[in-house]
């Protein structure tokens, strides 16, 4: 993050505007709707800026910077196309410790203006960090669109009442339940209706109501998916927003952790071979303590939780113990790794079933069934098989499978990480020496990995469109 977001008080605050044009006049504008007082300085000010100036509490100053301009004032824009000014500026108000903003010159800007979606008390503001503009001022309108104006209304109700409740719910996770209840119930609909008295009624009834026992917590137990945040779900992402605590394990992508609720307690439960963080009997235990604290408690794992996930386990101690749950599922490593590797797990022409299989079972052997993983014209997805390859691979051989069956590995599908090596099952220990793979990878073994040079799409230049930083800058 290269600006952390910030919302400035500027209240009936001074401001200098350095600049009397069109640019300046639109700078002008933005402080005064933030309550500002905007003294502008220019050898010549536009009439509709002076104006704008003298209608805020500002005042103009006809005539040249000067650094004795900066004195008492919260922050300084220079809206000039003279580079000398702008350079003086930027250095006297960095000497003076005055906040500056060079329009249209981010080096010698110590704050930047974001594209803003106004909903006052609720605004939303957009930044590319300078980088491109015109992409923050595109989001901005999309989001415009998907923001009713009536959430102003909203924020505002809400807000008068913010004092009662706090002096009516001590308890923080009451408050938190009780605004939930209000932003999403009859309350908020009210208001986006245009039945504002009708909602203040309501408003009125749910505080009066008794304050709710505490509550048994609840669980969520989510797919995180392969790695990229895009490919969360939309329910995922709501319930990644409200929970109050979130424990997440090693396959989990930081991507996908920051999307949590800022404010969320995080607890690291990740679980590697020979290396547990915290053992699945603590994990258990965990889950149980923290919903019976009534807490909403989000468990985060990495792919689908029902698929070599060990997320039956977890659900089966919460319903033992009666803690409520939601499971919310998500995209497979077998299914990322296959589309984001260009191999179909099923074609036509090559394999007609596929079988989803663990490289290590509970008492850390691989005595699988060999005799039915060996047919013709399936695929087989071995997860947790990397230390083991070279066994699975003998093993398949010696059970009939044919040397030359096409073996890939697809390691970190969907990230910056995402590396593909294609083999037989004969030749893949000699390639893994030259190009080793690290976990987490997926082995897909069968006919269809021969589709891998036709149809591969994520590539080294995909990479780079994806997760490369913006380099556009506005002209």
């Amino acid at each position: 993050m290269k600006y952390l977001p910030l919302f400035f008080n500027l209240k009936d605050r001074p401001c200098l505007l350095v600049g009397g044009g069109a640019v300046a006049l639109r700078k002008a504008r933005l402080l005064q709707s933030a309550g500002a007082r905007v003294t502008v300085v220019a050898p010549a000010v536009a009439a509709e800026l002076a104006e704008l100036a003298a209608s805020g509490g500002g005042a103009v100053v006809e005539g040249h910077y000067r650094e004795t301009l900066l004195e008492g004032k919260a922050l300084v824009i220079a809206a000039t196309d003279d580079e000398a000014v702008n350079q003086a500026v930027h250095r006297d108000a960095t000497r003076r410790g005055v906040p500056v903003n060079v329009v249209d010159n981010p080096p010698l800007c110590s704050f930047i203006f974001p594209a803003i979606v106004d909903r006052s008390p609720i605004v939303v503001a957009i930044s590319s960090g300078g980088q491109s503009p015109v992409l923050a001022r595109l989001l901005r309108a999309r989001l415009e669109t998907l923001i009713p104006k009536a959430y102003s209304r909203l924020g505002a109700l809400v807000g008068g009442y913010r004092e009662r409740v706090r002096d009516r719910f001590g308890d923080i996770n009451q408050r938190r339940g009780f605004w939930e209840r209000v932003l999403q119930g009859p309350v908020a609909e009210s208001v986006l209706a245009g039945r504002e008295e009708e909602a203040a009624t309501l408003l009125e009834a749910e505080l009066e109501k008794d304050a709710p026992a505490p509550a048994v917590g609840e669980v969520y137990l989510v797919g995180a998916g392969p790695g990229d945040p895009e490919l969360l779900t939309f329910k995922a992402l709501r319930l990644m927003q409200q929970a109050d605590v979130v424990l997440y394990d090693r396959l989990v992508s930081p991507e996908v952790v920051d999307l949590c609720r800022r404010d969320a307690d995080r607890i690291y439960v990740g679980k590697e071979r020979s290396n547990h963080a915290v053992p699945q009997e603590g994990i258990n235990a965990l889950l149980v303590r923290l919903a019976r604290e009534g807490k909403r408690v989000l468990r985060l794992k990495g792919g689908d939780p029902f698929i070599f996930g060990r997320g039956g386990e977890e659900l089966e101690e919460l319903s033992a113990q009666g803690i409520p749950f939601q499971v919310v599922p998500g995209i497979t490593a077998a299914s990322a790794s296959a589309a984001y590797g260009g191999i179909p797990l099923t074609h036509r022409d090559y394999a007609q079933s596929v079988k989803f299989v663990t490289g290590q079972l509970k008492n850390r052997t691989s005595d699988l069934n060999w005799p039915e993983l060996v047919h013709d014209h399936q695929t087989i997805v071995f997860y947790m098989g990397l230390h083991r390859i070279e066994h699975l691979c003998r093993q398949m051989i010696l059970h009939g499978k044919a040397p030359e069956t096409p073996v890939a590995v697809v390691q970190a599908a969907s990230t910056p990480r995402q590396k593909v090596l294609t083999a037989t099952l004969e030749t893949l220990g000699e390639a893994l020496a030259r190009n080793p793979m690290e976990p987490p990878s997926l082995i897909i073994v069968g006919e269809v990995v021969e589709l891998h040079a036709k149809l591969a799409w994520f590539n080294e230049k995909a990479r780079e469109a994806r997760f490369a930083p913006l380099a556009l800058r506005e002209p």
